[in-house]
């Protein structure tokens, strides 16, 4: 089959023209109907420069939009099926089909997200839970009801595993073709919110904002700055031209969804419930699941908006350093996050993980004060020196690993070959490294290469480039021929 464009056009993505011209050669041949449009949307995976998992605190983030996308193609069809056919980046091709009524419960309410979440927990199945999650999101969140069924093409061609949100970009990918399909007319970054509840309530895994956002709203070379409080958009920096990053691939597999990370942002708010019982704030339950509500005019319910001055000053010393999650309860009732829950048998490093998000939030600001007032190549290390201190507290809190650690150490050793510093990202524990540098400075990145593959005999993937975020890129329709 043949294609022909009926609106939009794919502009300067040469990616967005290989995947289209893909469609009329699918080993699925009778996947697409001829003579019926598709929607095609596009949204990139996103390098965590700075911020991290500081975000669900309430932290200043700096995050950029790789060039590596994720495509979704869509066809409404006539039937109350959905068909999602997966193309991951190794050729690998993944299969699933759902009734529309699947997502309903008896009285023909939308399931609650509890179900779903159950329903599509299986280790064979989960990653559908990624894109049929969206359905049930629009559902409850919009009240909208499907019409009929679709079928949807995904080809990724971000990493999976790598922590560069391979999955927030196929969640908005999704997300955008059927905003388009059935004119939602979603704003933004009210879809990347969208895209949040689908992980985090359907898919379990407890991200923060700053993934989705990024994908939605990020622009080509610069640094999206947003305030997680929850989602306050505050532009973009650029990129100074003397300045580039990349991503490398540690080769340990990165996941939010992973005991490491929950632990840690269960320690996070674990820290706060205390620091405002020192304060004398009033606390509420809401729930009996663990839930409290905290009267909080001071902080607005954010630990990052607690001083760095005011913390070490009143607060450190009186937090344990860790404390076992039976105790805590036996004390304070519950914390205010309404993605984790404080299980009774583990011991949660409450004072490093409190810590990380106040002294990530005053770093971040310093970060971008630096760019804002760039002046020269000479404001680099005190980049780097930043991203370093990032990396170390990530460590402190139990988020490091052998592979990420040596691959900070080589960028300390080309310090002078044109790196000026590196930090994990993401939700820690493996994934990517980013390293901030000269530009140009790809022979010190080879080199690093060389010398991580030695001593790991790992062959690492190197993320470099940027690309603009799916409301930018919009959409394109197309039709096929036969």
């Amino acid at each position: 089959m043949t294609y022909r464009f009926i609106e939009g056009s794919i502009g300067r993505f040469p990616d967005t023209e290989r995947f289209i011209d893909s469609l009329g050669s699918l080993d699925h041949t009778d996947f697409f109907r001829a003579d019926s449009e598709l929607i095609v949307t596009r949204a990139p995976g996103r390098l965590d420069v700075m911020g991290g998992i500081a975000d669900y605190s309430g932290s200043l983030v700096l995050q950029l939009p790789i060039a590596a996308a994720t495509h979704v193609a869509l066809q409404k069809v006539d039937s109350n099926r959905i068909r999602i056919l997966s193309l991951g980046s190794n050729s690998e091709q993944r299969f699933a089909e759902l009734d529309l009524a699947d997502l309903l419960s008896s009285n023909q309410q939308p399931i609650e997200y509890d179900e779903a979440r159950r329903k599509f927990s299986n280790s064979d199945n989960h990653w559908v839970a990624y894109t049929f999650g969206v359905f049930l999101v629009l559902m409850c969140e919009t009240n909208f009801v499907f019409p009929h069924g679709v079928d949807i093409l995904i080809k990724s061609d971000v990493p999976e595993g790598k922590g560069v949100s391979s999955s927030a970009a196929i969640e908005v990918a999704t997300m955008q073709a059927l905003n388009v399909a059935y004119d939602l007319q979603i704003p933004a970054q009210e879809l990347a919110l969208y895209c949040q509840k689908t992980e985090n309530l359907v898919a379990g895994a407890p991200c923060g904002i700053m993934d989705q956002m990024t994908s939605v709203c990020g622009e080509e070379d610069r640094l999206l700055e947003l305030l997680c409080q929850p989602a306050d958009l505050k532009g973009t920096l650029a990129l100074p031209s003397e300045l580039e990053l990349w991503g490398i691939d540690s080769g340990v597999r990165h996941s939010v969804g992973g005991s490491d990370y929950g632990t840690v942002r269960t320690a996070a708010f674990m820290g706060y419930r205390i620091i405002a019982d020192i304060a004398g704030r009033p606390v509420k339950n809401v729930e009996a699941s663990g839930k409290v509500r905290i009267e909080d005019s001071r902080w607005a319910g954010y630990l990052a908006n607690l001083s760095v001055d005011e913390f070490d000053a009143t607060y450190v010393t009186r937090l344990p350093e860790s404390i076992r999650g039976a105790e805590f309860l036996d004390r304070y009732d519950g914390i205010t996050d309404h993605v984790t829950s404080v299980a009774a048998e583990i011991n949660y490093p409450v004072r490093a993980a409190t810590r990380h998000p106040i002294y990530e939030h005053a770093r971040v600001r310093q970060f971008a004060s630096i760019l804002k007032s760039w002046q020269s190549l000479n404001d680099g290390p005190r980049l780097g020196h930043l991203m370093f201190q990032s990396h170390q507290s990530y460590s402190d809190c139990g988020l490091g690993s052998e592979p990420t650690d040596l691959i900070v150490e080589l960028v300390r050793a080309l310090k002078n070959d044109g790196l000026f510093g590196a930090r994990i990202t993401g939700g820690g524990s493996g994934g990517t490294v980013a390293v901030l540098g000269r530009r140009g400075s790809a022979a010190a990145i080879k080199q690093l290469q060389l010398e991580f593959q030695q001593q790991t005999g790992y062959e690492s993937l190197v993320i470099s480039g940027s690309s603009p975020g799916a409301s930018i890129f919009g959409h394109v329709k197309v039709e096929l021929t036969s």
